[in-house]
């Protein structure tokens, strides 16, 4: 056996046990606390999209306990400027993603791994690659930009495809941006995150000096707050 095939297994098995926690502990979130939270987030994403105005946008549902509330595709289309679109990820055979257009929460249907996809006409794994904001999910998020997923590897596949500027956000619950989170190759970092209690934060991922910041996205810090408290 290799000597790297040690050092991938714990690393394997580190990512799983974290994983296993953070999603044991988003189940214990009571009604209330998701919805609140769901609200805090969608407002901060809602206060980006119209400070950048981008003509495309890509998202998904959350489902479950994941952060950002089922609305949250009908949300950010309506803060999309009217020439707008926003597409949502639709899980191929080999787990790629393609995307699609999101024309309504009637259009969505059940699909793997808990996911609910459009059911519009697919645009090509590459579609994007145009995205002016990328908002994914992920179990938890480092200081690095290091994110934890599900396991799948859908979305490095699909973070692999943007260039280097891309402004990728990844909502979150509050304790779940940590400080380090064990590493493999193919992971890709972010460059943002928003939480409940801190709003939109850059992380060190971000470009050096700033490039490819959007306007109004300082690095390492809350931006636009619209907690609505």
């Amino acid at each position: 056996m290799p000597e790297f095939s040690y050092g991938a297994e714990v690393t394997h098995v580190a990512k799983r046990d974290m994983r296993a926690r953070l999603l044991a502990r988003r189940r214990e979130l009571t009604a209330d606390a998701r919805s609140v939270a769901a609200a805090r987030v969608q407002a901060e994403l809602v206060s980006l999209v119209r400070r950048l105005r981008p003509i495309r946008v890509t998202a998904y549902v959350p489902v479950g306990s994941e952060p950002g509330g089922p609305e949250l595709p009908e949300v950010l289309r309506a803060a999309l400027p009217a020439d707008g679109e926003l597409l949502l990820p639709v899980l191929l055979p080999d787990l790629d993603l393609d995307w699609a257009p999101y024309d309504g929460p009637e259009a969505l249907v059940a699909a793997g791994r808990g996911m609910r996809e459009p059911t519009g006409r697919r645009l090509g794994p590459d579609a994007i690659v145009d995205a002016g904001l990328v908002v994914l999910p992920a179990v938890a998020v480092d200081l690095a930009g290091v994110r934890l997923g599900r396991g799948g590897g859908s979305y490095d596949r699909a973070l692999a495809r943007l260039p280097e500027a891309a402004l990728t956000v990844v909502p979150l619950h509050d304790g779940e941006l940590v400080s380090v989170l064990p590493a493999e190759p193919h992971d890709r970092p972010v460059r943002a995150v928003v939480t409940p209690a801190e709003g939109l934060r850059t992380l060190d991922a971000a470009p050096p000096s700033g490039r490819g910041t959007p306007p109004g996205v300082a690095p390492h810090t809350s931006a636009g707050r619209t907690r609505g408290e």
